[in-house]
């Protein structure tokens, strides 16, 4: 099960990235663009595949976690966590586009992701923090049984 969720945790803003492609402005070429960060030097057909390749992971990574929740190898309360990481990265992934968009003048997208986006970025990130802390050391998932299971003192439900 974790290896799933990283997988979906990775995978959304690499695909995410890779398939929205650079962001230019259209008719003048790119070394005459502003940009508010310079974007990395890779074509978008690379992107492209390696955005395709991240879906196709994190896909697979979902179908394995929707599966585990089913059978009941995944604790429902996981995707408390899961859920808003995958909000932050696919807002880590499209806001990578907007803050490297090349464009004539000041690039307004990336001064408002800025403002905006960090703070809803930085408080699903400590949301899923603080849940995941909770999950991993509340014992009442285990019976009362102390020492949490076969993770060292944490609470292996779900695990």
């Amino acid at each position: 099960m974790f290896s799933a969720g990283a997988a979906l945790v990775v995978g959304v803003p690499v695909a995410a990235w890779g398939l929205m492609g650079q962001q230019n402005y259209e008719g003048l070429p790119a070394s005459e663009l502003d940009y508010a960060f310079q974007p990395w030097d890779i074509g978008d057909g690379v992107a492209a595949v390696v955005g395709a390749l991240a879906l196709a992971l994190a896909a697979a990574g979902a179908t394995v976690l929707v599966r585990g929740a089913r059978r009941g190898a995944l604790d429902p309360r996981w995707w408390g966590v899961l859920g808003p990481l995958v909000v932050v990265g696919l807002m880590a992934g499209v806001g990578w586009r907007i803050l490297t968009a090349g464009g004539v003048g000041a690039n307004i997208g990336a001064g408002l992701l800025i403002i905006f986006g960090t703070p809803v970025a930085a408080g699903l990130s400590l949301w899923a923090l603080a849940w995941s802390v909770w999950l991993a050391t509340d014992r009442s998932g285990d019976g009362g049984r102390p020492g949490g299971g076969d993770l060292g003192g944490f609470a292996s439900r779900g695990v």
